[in-house]
């Protein structure tokens, strides 16, 4: 477009430019002397409304930012303002959202902005927003946000027949960009679910025009506004972030009440981030991720399991770590880790009598309290429940043990027709044809030993188990397949309700959350009605409902709810284990410390 020199028009565009440049002003750079290590698994995306796991979520979340976050120090689950420029005014009774943006936020530089600054605006989310339940996508959408959002089902709907795309121009009149930094999201229902959902990674802001222009390479070329930018992704080696030039001034969070006041002092006045580059090894097995920090080549790793016993000896540091000044956080983590079962697969799905019986069988053999003992060195609790400590949905009254009874396993099946008519120890189903259970999982030395605790459990109860051993990445594509019997997975609630937790299942969810394909009209509605139902009692008794049914049919074993353990030299500035709020952007490094450390290390 080409500007015409019209009068008073001209001097508008002029003063609107020079009022968002100087609000768009960066605040002072970060200290790119500053360099933080740390490890990981590799990645699979980095786009938010595509994410696939907890590692590539925790990149994402540096590189962009939805309206709200959730508070580094708070000990509970307080939602702040991000870009929003204050909390959400609330009509209607609850059901329409008004919404304020901050004024002069800036993307990082893209080919696609031809050059000139591009200013986070309020369509972004709209655009974001929408993308969030496109069915098309990574991931199939949220259906649940979908029915919630005024007019978004209809175009949900037209999208997901074959052949179709998403309308993003569809006029949904349940999302809307009021003006340039305004909006408002009307509701059919009041939902207590969509604080935490704004704060959310499917949720942050994406620029349309990046997204068109790179159609299927969006997954690794980011572009947010968020405190770091991705400098380089090498697969399987290494992700480099850098600070972001164009961040605004953000100033570490000041908390009264928050507990860990030495660190408020230390880091008061900061602007964020001071870090300016992040380097992340990508390392799939725990012992080299040690190696390097006991060589002084991480900054911190977390650690959790068995992996403790590495760093450990009689239960404190070990010598050489705690010469070195480091320090480890042991605190619960609001997460769960199970073994699904696939609801379709002719030999553990079903929902008849017999086949429930089948998978509750398997469920009293294994033993979970063995699996903490040897092969997570006591860190973890038993999972009683589908949602872990932490979160306003737990129940503390129901006494924390496994359902493990190998007696009970073996009455169970012999009561249902599961018997050994051949004598070769192992048995049958009712109809006499043999049962052999399939088990998927990953060639490392942590699941050798979990198979290896597997085998002796199941024959334990007559049960004959064979595992598919295949990669990460190729199981996953199995699954959503629906080609996978068994498989153990773990879900970290990165949200204070636990909602997606519970989602995963929920009828209506695809395979890549439902992966069990569990189907339940009662436990559907009582997801349906925790949405609307806010924190307290309600809330913990229709997560304790869902809980029960899915205990009755058994779609899945609950294995443990996890303990973490952090470890981390003491030139690392800012930690805090946030449950819900943690980001690399609240961390600094004080380079001298690390320095004189690291030569008095290596010599």
């Amino acid at each position: 477009m080409r500007w015409k020199p019209f009068g008073s028009r001209v001097l508008v565009a002029v003063c609107t430019i020079l009022a968002v440049a100087l609000a768009c002003a960066p605040a002072s750079a970060a200290d790119m002397r500053k360099l933080l290590r740390i490890a990981s698994p590799d990645i699979t995306s980095l786009d938010p409304q595509q994410g696939t796991d907890l590692y590539s979520t925790r990149v994402a979340s540096a590189i962009f930012e939805g309206l709200y976050e959730f508070e580094y120090l708070s000990t509970g689950s307080k939602v702040v303002p991000c870009t929003a420029a204050s909390m959400p005014v609330i009509s209607d009774d609850g059901r329409t959202w008004t919404i304020s943006l901050r004024h002069g936020i800036l993307f990082s530089d893209d080919p696609a902005f031809k050059g000139k600054p591009r200013e986070l605006i309020a369509a972004d989310y709209v655009y974001s927003i929408k993308r969030s339940i496109d069915p098309n996508l990574r991931g199939g959408g949220d259906p649940a946000l979908a029915d919630l959002i005024v007019g978004a089902r209809p175009v949900v709907d037209a999208a997901s027949k074959p052949g179709a795309h998403f309308d993003y121009d569809a006029p949904m009149p349940g999302l809307r960009a009021l003006d340039r930094y305004t909006l408002q999201i009307r509701l059919a229902r009041t939902d207590y679910t969509l604080q935490e959902r704004l704060a959310g990674l499917t949720m942050m802001a994406v620029a349309r025009e990046v997204v068109e222009a790179q159609g299927a390479n969006i997954m690794s070329h980011p572009v947010g506004t968020g405190p770091y930018v991705l400098k380089e992704w090498r697969r399987a080696s290494r992700v480099v972030l850098k600070a972001n030039p164009h961040y605004r001034k953000v100033l570490f969070p000041e908390n009264a009440d928050a507990p860990q006041q030495d660190l408020v002092t230390s880091m008061r006045g900061k602007t964020l981030p001071q870090i300016g580059r992040i380097e992340i090894s990508i390392i799939e097995e725990s012992q080299p991720e040690i190696l390097a920090f006991s060589q002084g080549d991480l900054d911190y790793i977390a650690l959790g399991g068995d992996d403790m016993r590495r760093v450990t000896e009689n239960g404190k540091l070990r010598p050489d770590l705690a010469k070195a000044g480091v320090r480890q956080l042991r605190f619960g983590v609001p997460n769960l880790t199970f073994t699904y079962f696939n609801m379709d697969d002719p030999t553990v799905g079903g929902y008849t009598k017999p086949q429930i019986a089948l998978r509750r069988a398997i469920g009293m053999g294994f033993d979970v309290d063995e699996m903490i003992r040897v092969l997570l060195a006591g860190n973890a609790l038993p999972a009683n429940q589908l949602l872990p400590p932490g979160v306003s949905g737990f129940d503390p009254a129901l006494p924390p043990k496994s359902i493990y009874d190998p007696a009970g396993a073996r009455a169970l099946l012999d009561h249902f027709g599961f018997k050994d008519r051949d004598g070769d120890g192992y048995r049958e189903t009712p109809d006499g044809r043999p049962l052999t259970v399939v088990r998927g999982t990953l060639p490392e030395s942590w699941y050798r030993e979990a198979d290896t605790l597997w085998k002796k459990n199941m024959d334990a109860i007559g049960i004959r188990m064979q595992v598919q051993q295949q990669t990460f990445a190729e199981l996953l594509n199995l699954s959503r397949a629906g080609k996978l019997p068994m498989f153990n997975l773990g879900y970290r609630s990165l949200e204070p309700s636990g909602y997606q937790i519970l989602q995963t299942l929920w009828s209506k969810s695809s395979r890549d959350t439902n992966p069990s394909q569990f189907h339940n009209a009662e436990y559907d509605a009582a997801y349906e009605q925790f949405l609307r139902t806010p924190a307290g009692p309600g809330r913990i008794a229709l997560a304790r409902r869902m809980s029960d049914i899915s205990q009755a049919y058994m779609p899945m074993i609950l294995h443990t709810f996890g303990i973490g353990n952090v470890l981390l030299y003491p030139w690392v500035r800012g930690y805090w284990p946030s449950p819900f709020g943690f980001a690399w952007k609240y961390l600094d490094i004080d380079v001298a410390k690390r320095d004189a450390a690291l030569k008095a290390m290596r010599r």
